[in-house]
């Protein structure tokens, strides 16, 4: 299916130009990244953050896209709390604009299910919301550009993706939460192999650019291949123990969506906020 989105924001700098614009917000505390995507023909929005910060997130999307601009959808990357938390505050500022997610992600988002989007490991309710579904390959046009959808299970079966081929993007949540920061595949409807696979697709797509979970973008084409490299091999190497990563790693936290490594993998990428 094509989404053709029919958004108008005259008011905002970005849709007075006739490329594509990508800008991510970057997750505040727990939240994921949260990534604003216009076009000359719409806006849509990849990801909300968690419901603590829901009337920033607001604030700083009409920042980029003006306080009479329209926002035409959002897209989850996943039910988990840190992407989906936020996503009935801000489609509710945004005139109830639709938000899509996975099929498999639909039920826990409608029922406000705290236990399987793990808005109970942050001591929050998971507020319900209606939910159109998002499958592999639907297109979301955006006039000079588009999102396209990509089904990335592994952490969870309803994880997600989302390719930017003018810019040659792939923006993710779970399935890669920070550079130097593998995923777990020990969560509720998590499989190492479909990890691995969903990793390897995205490797296929060679992409110049990923925005993570969290953290800044991942960018260049080499770094890229090398950041995922790092993943698989790891990835890998665990599913020749049975799934286990090694014993000097410690235990997650119980908010963690990622395993944290030991020793330290390398991170290029620094926040500044």
């Amino acid at each position: 299916m094509v989404y053709f989105l029919c958004g108008s924001s005259v008011e905002s700098p970005w849709l007075t130009r006739c490329v594509m614009r990508v800008l991510r917000l970057p997750g505040i505390h727990h939240d994921a990244n949260v990534v604003v995507v216009t076009g000359s023909a719409g806006t849509l929005l990849i990801n909300a953050g968690t419901s603590w910060y829901q009337a920033l997130q607001v604030e700083r999307v009409k920042g980029q896209i003006g306080n009479d601009g329209t926002l035409d959808r959002i897209l989850l990357s996943s039910k988990r709390y840190p992407c989906s938390g936020g996503a009935k505050h801000i489609s509710e500022s945004f005139g109830e604009c639709p938000v899509h997610i996975h099929e498999e992600g639909q039920a826990a988002l409608e029922t406000g299910d705290f236990f399987s989007t793990w808005a109970n490991r942050y001591d929050s309710d998971m507020p319900p919301l209606s939910t159109e579904p998002c499958g592999p390959g639907e297109i979301f046009a955006l006039g000079d550009g588009e999102v396209e959808a990509i089904h990335l299970p592994g952490c969870s079966p309803d994880e997600m993706g989302f390719w930017v081929k003018e810019q040659s993007m792939m923006i993710v949540g779970c399935i890669l939460p920070r550079a130097d920061r593998p995923a777990r595949w020990d969560l509720p409807g998590g499989c190492l192999p479909d990890l691995i696979e969903s990793l390897e697709h995205i490797q296929q797509r060679k992409p110049s650019a990923i925005v993570p979970m969290q953290g800044p973008a991942i960018k260049g084409k080499n770094h890229v291949h090398d950041v995922l490299e790092q993943h698989l091999k790891f990835l890998r190497d665990c599913l020749t123990r049975d799934g286990a990563p090694p014993k000097s790693w410690g235990r997650p936290a119980p908010t963690a969506m990622w395993y944290t490594s030991h020793p330290p993998w390398p991170l290029q990428e620094k926040e500044s906020i």
